[in-house]
């Protein structure tokens, strides 16, 4: 008993505590919005998370004691996880109420799954083994280089857009961008794509968009408010029942918007409006405060790493969470259209949060075996030190 309390103790001081205690205050949180939520209607959807958070936090804590640079010599079993995946959702691909992309896959028990937000993780992988072998062959800087990392990214995006889910085209985009800006590629590189994007405006808007995208970002700038009865009208309820809640909110389970379900899709990508309107701008607050210090405390694990490919991994881990949650937030005030983006840990859905908990997982592991290094460097110079005197 003594030797499994001494292990746990060792656990936690090698992890990034914090980090945890974070990640654990968010989950309490997020339980109690969809709980309250959930009155809206009969389907039970804090029963899903509770499974799928407490899955996640098992494997989470399997991931953190694995070597997170034995999964990236495996890189190829991520690769191959991904197109399975990928190949299933083509071959069975189903749409869910309230989405507009065919995809989800149907599990035994009536539960969804959607396999891009796995492909996440994959994609985090496979592109952290990239960067680090164009590193190690000083190629990061090389025009070639620079193709080959592009190329890496715009297959999954390719194939993930094929299926509908734009919204998460997006936040591997910004995987993309963030990791390859950290490893060091160059900023002109950056600053031709941009270009490039700007000029493709009308390519995309003509060809690469239907008529449901372009009306979504049009109800943005609808300043007659005809699209309030239509592709504006999520976000406009999403505004109202935030506004309602003023400072402190109408209290927990009491907010009458949210009992009656007048905001569409409030259990999912608008779940910031229930603690707008019934915790108020205080529970706003708390809410963002939770999320960003989450993705503050992951950057400052990257910046203590020692290892190029346990930074790449965070780096990887923090640009999911903060681009959702930027971008979620964005559009349930009417700054961004609705592009289907979850608010990372809050939002129902087991996919979502089991998939964030693995990426925590994986920052957990660099923390766990990064200090391993540190350890033994810091061994190397005492035993220098001893030797010079």
């Amino acid at each position: 008993m003594n030797s499994f309390l001494h292990s746990v103790a060792d656990y936690f001081k090698r992890s990034d505590i914090i980090l945890w205690i974070l990640t654990v205050i968010t989950i309490v949180y997020s339980f109690l919005l969809i709980s309250s939520m959930q009155r809206a209607g009969n389907y039970s959807y804090i029963k899903t998370q509770v499974i799928a958070v407490s899955a996640g936090l098992v494997f989470a804590v399997i991931i953190s004691v694995t070597d997170y640079r034995f999964l990236i010599r495996k890189w190829y079993f991520a690769a191959a996880i991904a197109i399975i995946l990928a190949g299933l959702v083509f071959a069975f691909g189903m749409q869910v109420t309230g989405t507009d992309d065919t995809a989800w896959l149907r599990l035994p028990g009536g539960y969804t799954i959607q396999p891009s937000e796995f492909i996440k993780i994959c994609f985090i992988i496979t592109f952290t083994k990239h960067l680090s072998f164009l590193n190690e062959k000083d190629m990061l800087h090389s025009f070639i280089g620079v193709i080959t990392l592009v190329a890496h990214a715009v297959i999954p995006m390719a194939i993930i857009h094929l299926q509908g889910d734009d919204g998460t085209v997006l936040i591997f985009g910004f995987i993309f961008l963030i990791m390859s800006f950290t490893a060091g590629v160059q900023l002109r590189y950056f600053v031709a794509l941009g270009i490039g994007l700007m000029a493709g405006i009308p390519i995309i808007w003509n060809f690469f968009m239907n008529d449901e995208h372009r009306n979504r970002i049009l109800a943005l700038f609808d300043i007659d408010g005809n699209a309030m009865t239509n592709y504006g009208w999520q976000q406009y309820q999403g505004k109202v029942s935030i506004s309602s809640g003023e400072l402190f909110g109408s209290g927990l389970y009491n907010g009458s918007r949210v009992e009656y379900g007048i905001v569409p899709e409030q259990e999912n990508d608008f779940i910031f409006t229930v603690a707008g309107e019934e915790l108020g701008f205080v529970g706003c607050v708390l809410l963002l405060a939770l999320l960003f210090g989450i993705a503050i405390k992951i950057i400052l694990d990257a910046q203590k790493c020692t290892d190029i490919q346990g930074k790449y991994i965070c780096c990887g881990v923090f640009s999911v969470i903060t681009s959702q949650t930027i971008i979620n937030i964005g559009m349930v005030l009417g700054f961004f259209p609705v592009i289907g983006i979850t608010l990372p840990l809050f939002s129902a859905g087991g996919t979502s949060a089991l998939s964030t908990l693995l990426m925590l997982g994986l920052v957990q592991s660099v923390m766990n075996h990064n200090l391993d290094d540190m350890d033994k460097a810091s061994v190397r110079r005492g035993s220098l030190s001893r030797i010079k005197i």
